[in-house]
């Protein structure tokens, strides 16, 4: 019997049933996501009926059952339905149970040619799979690649495990059990991949006076830092956001401290250091500060002006050298050389991964792409990290496409998670 749980309580929650001998167990993945209350519909492909009827998934969930060939040929298995995009906005979580070797290839490379690929497609809900396949197709390099596109994509992989199969072999490739999926996806959910971490991010821009009416400053908008911080939160973390001058809402039940220089930021992350296991460096501060700041407002008397800068400290990279430092996150603005100048920045500051976008003017966007970057609600990010080793030859990369920051927040929250329990497990294993 299903544990008494509010993580799937009011979910609506979508099942993907693709063609495998194993599609009978989504019957009672249905069952136990129903009895702790989510709305659970179910989207079949044409080859998951070959093992297990529409009418069977009907007559389980009291719902119509979404079953499609191709785009456009939606059909359910009674009564009116629902077209794939309202399938997709519809759902908070999608599961897909089995997920043949063929449906993830699909997956992996963004084709849409029946209900189910599509609505994965159009959906920002959150994803899991579990393959379900022969041995040796598991085993295959092809599969292993499609797999690990998914996840870069933000998927979830639940198994599988090896086990006796109903080829008659016995190997890897076996799906999840029903009770081990539904416990996973609770795990996932409710925990958040972040869970008991404590991260600093850094947002927006700094200001740098030079007389008590004007400074200098940027154009960083803050709208990325605070993207992350409520993505962090969302995954479980407890996040402090240091924030220089912005106008946007703080994000609830997180600590927040307003600075408005690089040295009160520098100041305000050195004080929330020490507790923190992830830093990220989303703020634009300022390299350079007004050597002498005017007491009073400096008069136009003179045609021209000459100011005197001095470097601020290094804020990222103090905080990557300290000697027992957290997982460093940076982010690199640029106009020109973008891949090139954050690899660099990358090892040079001793980073541990960084986020570069493009700021230049050539972003102003068209019919078809929205403008990127600073003061716009989209962005697009190329992402490097070191591997676990620290193999500087090495330099793994995922581009995230333009979207919402919102929405690149979660991308990139996921991805910093993997990694940082990836470099955690390899230390806890070399301390034990």
């Amino acid at each position: 019997m299903t544990a008494i749980t509010t993580t799937f309580n009011g979910k609506n929650i979508i099942i993907g049933v693709t063609g495998g001998i194993a599609a009978y167990k989504s019957a009672d993945l249905c069952r136990r996501l129903q009895q702790a209350g989510a709305e659970v519909r179910i989207v079949m492909t044409l080859a998951a009926t070959d093992f297990v009827t529409a009418l069977t998934f009907q007559a389980l969930s009291g719902h119509d059952v979404f079953v499609g060939a191709a785009e456009g040929g939606e059909q359910t298995a009674g009564g009116d339905g629902m077209l794939h995009i309202e399938l997709a906005r519809w759902a908070d979580i999608i599961v897909i149970a089995p997920a043949s070797a063929n449906s993830i290839a699909k997956l992996a490379v963004g084709r849409a040619d029946n209900i189910l690929t599509t609505l994965c497609l159009a959906s920002e809900a959150d994803k899991f799979f579990a393959p379900a396949m022969n041995r040796v197709m598991w085993q295959d390099v092809s599969t292993q690649n499609n797999c690990k596109i998914l996840r870069a994509k933000n998927w979830r992989q639940l198994g599988p495990v090896s086990g006796l199969q109903a080829c008659g072999e016995t190997g890897e490739g076996r799906m999840l059990d029903v009770p081990d999926i539904f416990s996973q996806l609770e795990e996932m959910l409710s925990g958040g991949e972040l869970q008991g971490l404590n991260i600093v991010i850094t947002a927006g821009p700094t200001y740098e006076a030079i007389d008590p009416v004007r400074f200098i400053g940027n154009r960083s908008s803050g709208r990325m830092g605070y993207a992350l911080a409520a993505a962090a939160q969302s995954a479980g973390a407890s996040v402090c956001l240091i924030s220089g001058p912005c106008h946007l809402p703080v994000p609830d039940k997180i600590s927040f401290t307003a600075v408005e220089s690089a040295q009160e930021m520098q100041q305000a992350v050195m004080r929330n250091i020490q507790s923190c296991h992830i830093y990220i460096s989303a703020a634009a501060i300022s390299d350079y500060r007004v050597a002498s700041v005017a007491a009073r407002k400096i008069k136009k008397t003179e045609d021209n002006i000459s100011l005197s800068l001095v470097k601020n400290e290094d804020i990222l990279c103090a905080v990557a050298d300290l000697a027992q430092r957290p997982y460093v996150v940076g982010f690199a603005a640029e106009t020109e050389n973008i891949i090139e100048n954050a690899k660099d920045k990358l090892l040079r500051k001793n980073l541990d991964m960084i986020a570069a976008n493009d700021v230049s003017e050539k972003n102003h966007g068209d019919e078809k792409q929205p403008v990127i970057g600073f003061n716009s609600e989209y962005n697009a990010l190329h992402v490097f990290w070191l591997p676990e080793h620290k193999d500087k030859s090495r330099i793994n990369e995922q581009y995230f496409d333009i979207a919402r920051k919102s929405r690149l927040a979660q991308k990139l929250v996921s991805l910093i998670a993997q990694n940082y329990k990836i470099i955690h497990d390899l230390n806890e294993k070399n301390t034990a």
